[in-house]
């Protein structure tokens, strides 16, 4: 089973640094393939530096996607963190 969402990216910082390992961390956790794509460039949603490398800023559109029977749960938890601003005050 395969499932893949776009979401806009709610962070002021984009995928930079904190919200970037908040993520990273939740795709790990997910138990999961996760891949994360802006553009034509895809990556593995698991590792800090192919996230980082996709320069994802504040209101860009990504595409998930997760492989696997939780693929769904995966994406609505890793949603959720996108659309979240964590560099809040």
């Amino acid at each position: 089973m395969s499932a893949s969402r776009t979401v806009t990216v709610a962070s002021s910082s984009g995928l930079h640094a904190r919200p970037a390992k908040l993520f990273v961390s939740a795709a790990q956790e997910t138990g999961v393939p996760v891949t994360i794509a802006k553009g034509e460039k895809t990556v593995n949603a698991a590792s800090i530096l192919t996230v980082l490398s996709l320069g994802v800023e504040k209101g860009d559109e990504v595409v998930l996607t997760a492989e696997g029977e939780s693929a769904e749960s995966a994406l609505d938890t890793l949603e959720q963190l996108l659309v979240t601003d964590h560099d809040e005050a």
